[in-house]
């Protein structure tokens, strides 16, 4: 370090600052030109290196050169593994590792690992291609880390999954440079094998924008062709624990469908640009009989989706297969999924919360954190739906907790942001806004722009029910400009859309409520989800109200509490509406409200109703 400094400094006799720093990346070439009357090693940084290197065994020429191809450090056993071969031997390893440590060339704090400078490293990957085994490492390497995520990819389902996180989470440099090398190497079997083995661990690890675009990348190279005969350096076929040839491959590709579905619709992701990625799992899936517990759930989704592609409501039954499976994580999550579509066709919440209870015991005897965190998420929305602001607060703080086991960002933000939304309904507006302004700070650091949209929009309503226009305006403008050019899901726009009509309703702009309102509901109905919809139902009450039409305004809100399947208390605004539209029909509220139930009340009558409310 001291030599660099002394051959940058002398740089900067013809150079700025400013275009030295840019040059760094290419250390060799731009630390040249030490004084000549220094000894030669001393003359460039590369002359030093290349002194280190002239003294160094063929062995550990060999394992230096080849641990340059492990950015994030290598262990004795990913040494071993990837490493040996030619002049290496598996046994000669540790010696090999202690010996270029003392000689400074690597690096270890303790942890077990063996690390570079990066001056070294960068010298290292020069000379392994130099040796002709650039690509030979990077399939090895690709192999080994492969076979580490597929070993540890069940017990990220178990109790377990913090000491395998953990484990994973330290090689995840390895793991990311590893798929990257196979995607721009174009090899299709290995990217996409490691994809199927790691996606798990980048999804509860909190890495669902990396794992999101990998993946994508990964399934969209060209279809791979012969298996190449070796990929390790110490014997033939290496040490890459495949086999099975191209049955294995079909499996892998359907795991990597799966877990590409799940990243493309997290968060607020439109699950309907996955219909073709998903229909490939699912066949792939079919073909060969993969019981991988995320395969398992692509034939309910691709059910689902085809049903609402074709107007219908999803399966009834769509979710029994995975309620009734081996696997009691399957179980589990079949058990919330069934929920999840039973409320969202307006089906009745105590069987939802039945279901979400068995799936959080569930859950909690695997002792599975993420699992247990999602139920404990639903359960606090169909809590805070019935009013119980403080028990749906815990569940919601709960669910944080143990995300925060997993070190997951992303995941905990919905929960931050209603924790905020039912502690201003409850009375404490200060703690909502300590828990706004964490979502706040998370989201930046989730690194995926559904983040900050997510957490804009629900400070937008917040703001709003505060009494406060013009900052729900700003942060609904930034909702909808970090996701601009992202495919999210429509049930999102439309509740933004819904924001905007009271804020434009309460501005004095009727027509510009009316467009956003008739927008909404356009987007509501075509998503099919009814809460949605009965959110957006309750909106375009508020609309009749403003235009003196308040028998309208309580059908409206009959008809909302028909499609919900029931009052949702955990939102100030139907309430609000509610008291306005009794307030102006006094006895004769009640007999609109039984209008939802007759056969007038059905459905297709109460989305007539509010597009002629809309209307005019």
């Amino acid at each position: 370090m001291p030599l660099a400094i002394e051959l940058a400094a002398a740089r900067l006799r013809t150079m700025s600052a400013e275009q030295l720093a840019a040059r760094l990346d290419d250390r060799f070439r731009l630390l040249t030109g030490g004084a000549r009357s220094a000894p030669r090693q001393h003359r460039t940084l590369r002359a030093v290196v290349d002194w280190s290197w002239e003294l160094l065994t063929d062995p550990e020429r060999a394992l230096l050169r080849r641990l340059a191809a492990f950015p994030g450090g290598a262990t004795v056993e990913a040494a071993e593994g990837v490493c040996a071969g030619g002049p290496v031997e598996v046994y000669d390893v540790l010696d090999l590792l202690t010996s270029l440590t003392d000689k400074s060339l690597l690096v270890t704090a303790g942890d077990g690992r063996y690390r570079m400078l990066e001056t070294i490293r960068a010298y290292g990957l020069d000379r392994l291609a130099e040796a002709g085994e650039e690509e030979r490492l990077r399939r090895a390497h690709a192999a080994y880390f492969t076979e580490l995520a597929r070993t540890a990819d069940p017990y990220l389902r178990r109790a377990e999954q913090l000491e395998w996180l953990a484990r994973l989470a330290a090689e995840h440099d390895n793991l990311s440079a590893a798929l990257r090398g196979a995607i721009a190497a174009g090899d299709a079997r290995a990217a996409v094998r490691l994809v199927a083995a790691a996606g798990w661990y980048w999804w509860l690890s909190g890495h669902k924008a990396d794992g999101a675009r990998l993946a994508a990348q990964a399934l969209a190279l060209p279809e791979p062709g012969p298996e190449p005969a070796g990929t390790g350096l110490a014997r033939e076929g290496g040490r890459d624990g495949e086999g099975g040839g191209d049955g294995r491959d079909e499996e892998s590709r359907a795991v990597a469908c799966a877990l590409a579905v799940l990243f493309a619709t997290a968060g607020l992701g439109d699950d309907r640009q996955t219909a073709e990625l998903l229909r490939e799992g699912v066949l792939l899936a079919e073909r060969t009989g993969s019981r991988h517990p995320v395969v398992r759930f692509l034939d309910p989704l691709d059910r689902i989706l085809r049903s609402a592609a074709a107007g219908g409501t999803p399966p009834p039954d769509a979710w029994e297969g995975a309620q009734a499976d081996e696997d009691p994580w399957v179980r589990a999550q079949g058990l919330l999924e069934g929920a999840k579509t039973l409320l969202g066709t307006g089906g009745r919440p105590e069987r939802a919360e039945a279901a979400i209870e068995a799936a959080l015991a569930g859950f909690r005897g695997l002792g599975e954190r993420w699992g247990t965190s999602f139920a404990l998420t639903l359960l606090a929305d169909l809590v805070a739906r019935r009013g119980d602001h403080a028990a749906a607060i815990g569940h919601y703080e709960e669910a944080v907790a143990v995300l925060g086991e997993l070190g997951a960002v992303e995941d905990r933000l919905y929960a931050w942001v209603r924790q905020a939304q039912l502690r201003r309904l409850a009375g404490d507006p200060a703690g909502g806004a300590a828990v706004m302004a964490r979502a706040e700070r998370a989201a930046v650091a989730a690194g995926w722009p559904e983040a900050p949209a997510m957490v804009a929009h629900g400070k937008a309503d917040l703001a709003r029910w505060n009494g406060e226009p013009d900052l729900a305006r700003a942060e609904l403008a930034r909702a909808r400009e970090v996701t601009r050019d992202v495919a999210v899901h429509p049930v999102f726009r439309a509740v933004v859309l819904d924001s905007l009509g009271y804020l434009d309703a309460a501005d004095g702009g009727p027509e510009a409520a009316r467009a956003h309102r008739a927008e909404a509901l356009d987007l509501a109905l075509a998503a099919g989800h009814a809460p949605t919809l009965a959110q957006v139902l309750v909106g375009v009450a508020d609309q009749a109200l403003r235009q003196d039409r308040p028998r309208e305004a309580a059908r409206l809100l009959a008809g909302a509490l028909a499609v919900r399947g029931g009052p949702d208390h955990s939102r100030a605004d139907a309430a609000r509406v509610e008291a306005a539209a009794r307030s102006a029909l006094g006895a004769r509220y009640a007999e609109h409200e039984r209008w939802a139930g007759s056969a007038a009340g059905a459905p297709e009558a109460v989305r007539e109703l509010a597009r002629v409310t809309l209307d005019g």
